[in-house]
């Protein structure tokens, strides 16, 4: 692709939100992939230089997601693929929401606990109640939470949260336990990021909602979050508190998807320029169903067809980029997406405070009438976990890169140099081994054993398969938590 001149205003080292989210390039770049998304010789050259693993601007990203014509589109997504299997194999990595309270100073058009909202019921978790959630989050076998939080000085201090992710780290039950912890709660200062480092956080996680600032404001319309600069730059704030690992994303259906597509990227390149490593991951949800939410007033919902595209260029313009997808969305839509690119899911989720320890009386998925959204994959953990070994995928609860410190920068040259793969394949046996042991219902054990012995043997390495090898052993005579 021709060398491309950028809009003035737009600086991605800058860390002036305004600046490296330049609305006058998005808007530049947006027009430019429409003009332009019909030269299939243009496209044939993105999808060249997306093949090697190269990575793509946010303009030519754009001009892909643009693109209609059928053939370049199946090109398109078999590139995904093979991005996606060459960089993480068949493996998929599951994790739990957790939410702690649902008190909110905010007043977010979009979401449930913005703080007009009388409808819903006001929760907030004792650590009594915290430790009943993990307790009953580990019988599922879960070892990796994403804890959540609205955003309240009063009910929800920072001081609460560090209390909270050390109750977490600290219940043992059984063979259970939360190995990583990762973060979503509001922006804050680079003081309290530096706590959440100090207590021993996963990723940091912060949904844009928008880029568009006109639009960000309308929909923001009191409460701290309202302040766009102090929002978009929290990733800055986070790294500079110590953080390696953030991940970024956008609701997906508050703009015109392109907006906040290329808005995406460009936050992803603004890491990479100022700090020298991109988002550890990027979710992608959209805009679905909830209490006190009409989502007839967002007109700009993303259909299946786009979305996996959307899911698709994603991958080939950060391809080592980890993406993660919710059960916001159905089965058959998860099931199209993992093949083009996402790495992670949740399983047996639930977005209502304290519903994993109430669930044998939670209704629709709304215990107390304190969820955030309606769930679309409301299937057991255990079901999710068959579903995946059925389609061939390796169900993982790995943690093993952020307790070995593999992180940041660290851990993205090593996935850059094809050396972070000989681990990733062992840890995700020994984990879905534990899980098998563990948790798993006589079907999806028999059917899980199969999968771990073949993927043993395709262990490439000799002295890593006899590892593997002795160490699943050792998981079957009851010793656990192993990792390379």
């Amino acid at each position: 692709m021709e060398a491309v001149s950028y809009s003035d205003r737009y600086d991605p080292a800058s860390s002036r939100a305004e600046v490296f989210i330049s609305d006058e390039e998005i808007l530049a770049a947006a027009h430019f992939a429409r003009t332009h998304a019909d030269d299939s010789m243009l496209v044939r050259r993105i999808l060249e230089k997306a093949r090697g693993c190269h990575g793509l601007t946010h303009r030519e990203a754009a001009v892909l997601v643009e693109c209609r014509d059928p053939v370049l589109t199946e090109e398109m997504f078999s590139i995904a693929r093979d991005i996606k299997r060459k960089l993480y194999g068949n493996r998929i990595v599951l994790f739990a929401p957790l939410y702690l309270s649902d008190w909110c100073v905010n007043g977010c058009v979009y979401c449930p606990y913005h703080l007009q909202n009388k409808h819903i019921a006001r929760r907030k978790l004792t650590q009594d109640e915290i430790r009943r959630e993990v307790i009953a989050l580990q019988d599922m076998g879960h070892k990796r939470l994403a804890i959540e939080a609205g955003e309240d000085p009063v009910h929800n201090p920072l001081e609460y949260i560090l209390e909270s992710i050390r109750t977490i780290y600290g219940v043992r039950h059984g063979n259970g336990a939360i190995r990583r912890v990762n973060v979503n709660i509001a922006a804050t200062t680079v003081e309290n990021y530096r706590k959440l480092r100090d207590a021993g956080i996963g990723t940091y996680i912060l949904f844009q909602e928008t880029y568009d600032k006109k639009r960000y404001e309308k929909l923001h319309p009191s409460g701290p979050k309202s302040d766009y600069a102090w929002h978009t730059e929290a990733m800055d704030r986070a790294m500079e508190g110590g953080i390696d690992d953030v991940g970024i994303g956008v609701l997906f259906g508050l703009d015109t998807y392109l907006y906040d597509f290329i808005g995406l990227l460009m936050h992803a390149e603004h890491l990479e320029a100022r700090f020298g490593v991109g988002p550890h991951t990027v979710s992608v949800p959209r805009i679905c169903p909830a209490d006190d939410i009409d989502t007839g007033n967002f007109p700009d919902a993303v259909p299946d067809d786009v979305f996996c595209r959307i899911v698709a260029v994603l991958r080939l313009a950060v391809p080592y980029t980890g993406m993660i997808i919710s059960t916001r969305e159905s089965q058959s839509v998860r099931e199209k997406v993992l093949e083009l690119g996402i790495s992670q899911i949740s399983g047996g989720s639930l977005t209502s405070v304290g519903g994993y320890a109430d669930r044998g009386a939670e209704s629709a998925g709304n215990v107390s009438g304190t969820a955030q959204f309606d769930i679309s994959d409301r299937r057991t953990l255990d079901e999710i976990v068959g579903w995946l070994i059925d389609m061939g995928h390796i169900p993982s609860f790995c943690t093993a890169c952020y307790r070995e410190g593999r992180t940041g920068d660290r851990f993205m040259s090593l996935v850059k140099d094809g050396k972070i793969a000989g681990c990733c394949q062992p840890n995700a046996l020994l984990t879905l081994m534990e899980y098998l042991q563990d948790y798993a219902s006589d079907d999806t054990r028999r059917k899980g054993l199969a999968l771990v012995r073949r993927e043993l043997d395709g262990i490439p390495n000799e002295n890593m398969r006899q590892m593997t090898s002795r160490r699943l052993e050792d998981i079957l005579a009851g010793s656990r938590d192993f990792r390379f």
